[in-house]
């Protein structure tokens, strides 16, 4: 389960209710690596999902959200257990899902994910075993 005040928590906040205050039992966290979600009182489930995983977010606000400071960001994820989900009711959106799409770039590139990868296409390493780079060529200048 999330705890706040883990040193590798780089965003935590709690689904505000309609008039933004913290009142909910459920949580967000963005670590280095993933994004996890805790929901439940009586019956605690954490979802979590890798970064390099997320593929698009947009962020959606209504009137009653931006006169209280909220917004919700609906992310498209490539996981079998969080394929879409929202991260909903969250003070300075427009904040987090910058820094959010941010750490989703680093972990794409330490990963080296591409977007092929995502799409269902082979992924790099795959591609370095049909095509390697030490193979010579079968031509033959005349």
């Amino acid at each position: 389960m999330i705890k706040k005040d883990d040193p590798t928590i780089k965003w935590y906040e709690r689904k505000r209710t309609f008039l933004g205050l913290p009142w909910s039992f459920t949580k967000y966290a963005i670590t280095n690596e993933k994004f996890i979600m805790d929901t439940g009182f009586f019956n605690l489930e954490e979802q979590e999902v890798r970064l390099y995983r997320i593929l698009n977010m947009h962020l959606k606000k209504s009137l009653g959200q931006r006169m209280f400071g909220l917004g919700t960001i609906h992310v498209d994820a490539n996981d079998k257990d969080l394929d879409c989900f929202d991260i909903v009711n969250i003070k300075n959106s427009d904040e987090v899902m910058s820094m959010l799409s941010e750490q989703v770039e680093k972990e794409r590139n330490r990963n080296r994910v591409y977007a092929r990868e995502n799409m269902g296409g082979p992924s790099h390493d795959e591609m370095d075993e049909h095509y390697p780079d030490d193979q010579e060529d079968d031509f033959e200048d005349n």
